[in-house]
């Protein structure tokens, strides 16, 4: 695992669209962010070893759709999973749903696994878990093998989430 600056410099190039977009925003909204380079993870589980963390200390970005066509993110930790009866009943709705990864890409311009509010091609608006605040979490960074580390209240302030008790233990 290799941590990188926070301009996005490998030493090995540039840094990728999706990565650019995250450090760009995070830069714009006062966000202080730690990229690390990391190998590839195949569950959550994996990538909390990876990182030397634990599955609660990263925060999933999903990416949900409302019924009206637009969508929201919900940031929920991996060691916990989205209340639809919670999160419905915040927004407001009686439909919420997980989309397609080619309608996710296309409403967020980021691929599964590297999701996150930070660059996305449209904002959304933002929903996080009440148990994220008060630590350092990791997200997706934009890319597949690099992951974001950033202060969960100064994330959820320049985001203007609403925080909220949306998930269910797993």
């Amino acid at each position: 695992m290799e941590a990188l600056s926070a301009a996005g410099a490998d030493g090995s190039g540039a840094a990728g669209p999706g990565r650019e977009r995250f450090l760009a925003d995070a830069a714009a909204r006062g966000l202080d962010v730690e990229i690390v380079e990391r190998l590839a993870a195949h569950s959550l589980e994996e990538a909390a070893q990876i990182l030397g963390i634990t599955p609660a200390d990263i925060v999933k970005s999903l990416v949900v759709k409302h019924k009206d066509g637009s969508f929201l993110f919900a940031l929920i930790p991996g060691d916990r999973q989205i209340s639809w009866p919670k999160l419905r009943n915040l927004v407001g709705v009686n439909k919420l749903s997980m989309p397609a990864a080619d309608v996710a890409l296309e409403a967020t311009g980021y691929e599964r696994g590297t999701i996150t509010p930070l660059g996305s091609t449209r904002a959304w608006p933002v929903y996080a878990d009440r148990t994220i605040a008060g630590r350092r979490i990791s997200m997706g960074a934009g890319q597949h093998g690099y992951s974001a580390f950033v202060d969960a209240d100064a994330l959820v302030a320049a985001l203007g989430a609403v925080v909220a008790d949306i998930s269910d233990p797993n």
